[in-house]
């Protein structure tokens, strides 16, 4: 367990703290955050002491991205099954765009163009 903050004063746990402070604002109901998968004892230590829903998946060997924030979200992103973000059929990658607050039109000029393309 975290004894202070210590531990996390790398620069990929710093940016976790302030995504976990905006969620907390109010600020996102939902964050991807990937970084190191040798950070994952201590990201689910943080997550799990702020009682934040979460999802961990792995990234090739040494990454993982980190889901977090509001609990349907994170049972969305759960229902999409562990595949990767690349591999989100073109609907996924809107809902989790749209979840994570990005610009809606982008959104769904991003999904047009994705369905016409194919």
């Amino acid at each position: 367990m975290a004894n202070g903050y210590s531990e996390y004063k790398d620069a990929d746990m710093q940016i976790l703290l302030h995504h976990v402070y905006e969620y907390k604002k109010g600020l996102r109901n939902l964050v991807l955050h990937t970084l190191s998968n040798t950070h994952t004892s201590l990201v689910n230590e943080l997550l799990t002491r702020k009682q934040i829903d979460y999802l961990l998946l792995p990234v090739g060997d040494k990454k993982i991205n980190v889901f977090f924030g509001h609990k349907a979200c994170v049972e969305i992103i759960k229902s999409f099954g562990e595949k990767p973000l690349n591999e989100y059929s073109d609907e996924q990658d809107f809902i989790l765009g749209t979840m994570l607050g990005y610009d809606g039109i982008q959104q769904c000029d991003r999904y047009l163009e994705r369905i016409y393309v194919k």
